[in-house]
């Protein structure tokens, strides 16, 4: 399913590996504004790619903050 590029958050973070049963896999898993979301733990950047219509950038950081992670928005 194509995707409207306008929704699709992309963040540098320091997410080295994820654990699958990890409480942040969860949390973006069950969050009732997030669509997808997928992770490059092979990027030298850890690239976060999060697939919401609603949610803002901030609210993504601090989101992954909350779990002791780095999160920054990439341009």
């Amino acid at each position: 399913m194509e995707r409207d590029l306008h929704y699709i958050h992309v963040f540098k973070t320091n997410i080295r590996q994820l654990d699958p049963v990890c409480e942040m896999k969860n949390a973006l898993d069950n969050h009732k504004d997030i669509l997808e979301w997928s992770i490059d733990c092979e990027d030298v950047d850890c690239v976060l790619r999060v697939v919401s219509e609603t949610l803002l950038p901030e609210t993504i950081i601090n989101l992954i903050q909350q779990f002791g992670y780095q999160c920054q928005e990439l341009n």
